[in-house]
């Protein structure tokens, strides 16, 4: 029988399978939570972000300073989007 979880726990019934399976509680939690909303699929390559284009310089400075691209300071904007493009990411 399935528990209501309140607010929590979107899906009680994957949470409930998870949890049979042997998955932690916040394991099962996040997996059944993304799987009742489709624009958070967690495993799912390619996700809907902004593509690089549309994305300012500086928010893809900051990207790149987030996976330690070496001399982002003086990329430009393309060169930035060609950085995070081909670090293997």
């Amino acid at each position: 029988m399935t528990t209501n979880h309140g607010n929590q726990i979107k899906d009680d019934n994957m949470y409930e399978t998870l949890r049979e399976k042997g998955y932690s509680k916040e394991k099962a939690a996040r997996i059944a939570n993304a799987q009742s909303d489709p624009s958070q699929h967690p495993a799912e390559k390619g996700g809907h972000g902004k593509k690089y284009e549309k994305r300012t310089k500086h928010a893809l400075y900051e990207k790149a300073k987030e996976i330690g691209i070496a001399g982002r300071s003086k990329m430009n904007k393309a060169e930035l989007i060609d950085a995070l493009r081909n670090h293997g990411f």
